[in-house]
């Protein structure tokens, strides 16, 4: 198998030690079944240990890869060398502060998942011994949501993200909604008055940018706009004295 002799531009930053974020090159031979993390990888192993990023699982699964490559926001174990030219730019992921290099802080979306509850929440005190059965057809309604890895390409890319840091955020809210689509749930009521408020559904302005770089094809756009629906239902529902949803 033929190999390509790569420029990466890695962004690298240490508080310690720099007053702000700088470039600096290596020329990497890559095979071309390489993906960029093998790059990353044989730049950490052969040429500069002092690299910082986050990487585990190497298959699509732990989702902590997620960088920056040539502007767009991906994970650099999915993204393959041969598709790309050669002369490569990697950075952290934007809207994030930087922790170190390619290392960012999540702390603020961690705060995010916790708000929405992001569990199977019940009102009821069932028998230790009771299982709750839920059919397919009651599974394949939100199981596509289920397959976010937590990699927040979305965030990176959402532009609303990046002008108000108090908005809950694609990946936090479609989260929320497997929840409110699990019929063994019944905390869909007190969610949406979280997703409700201000800095919830109603900030994202469904440019969609977050649902075309999810590397698992979640559409966290999409089940925004269904919240919406869901939400602006209830509203109506208060106001007219109609019973809300239960659940």
């Amino acid at each position: 198998m033929g190999t390509r002799q790569l420029e990466l531009e890695v962004m690298r930053y240490d508080p310690e030690k720099d007053e702000a974020p700088h470039f600096q090159s290596y020329s990497v031979p890559c095979n071309e079944d390489w993906v960029i993390l093998d790059a990353i990888n044989y730049v950490k192993d052969n040429i500069d240990t002092t690299l910082a990023y986050r990487w585990s699982c190497h298959m699509m699964v732990c989702g902590s890869c997620g960088m920056m490559v040539n502007g767009e926001p991906v994970l650099t174990c999915k993204t393959f060398v041969r598709d790309l030219p050669d002369k490569i730019r990697i950075e952290p992921l934007e809207n994030f502060p930087i922790e170190r290099d390619l290392v960012v802080v999540l702390d603020d979306v961690m705060q995010k998942l916790h708000q929405v509850q992001p569990y199977i929440v019940r009102k009821d005190d069932p028998p230790e011994d009771v299982e709750y059965k839920q059919t397919r057809g009651q599974l394949m309604k939100f199981k596509q949501l289920t397959m976010c890895v937590n990699c927040m390409c979305c965030y990176a890319a959402c532009p609303q993200y990046g002008l108000n840091k108090d908005f809950i955020g694609p990946a936090a809210l479609a989260l929320a909604h497997r929840y409110n689509l699990d019929n063994r749930d019944q905390g869909k009521s007190d969610r949406l008055d979280i997703l409700a408020d201000h800095d919830g559904v109603w900030e994202c302005s469904f440019v969609g940018a977050c649902s075309e770089v999810c590397p698992k094809h979640v559409d966290p756009a999409a089940a925004i706009q269904q919240m919406k629906v869901d939400g602006a239902v209830e509203f109506w529902k208060q106001k007219l004295g109609i019973p809300g949803d239960k659940s």
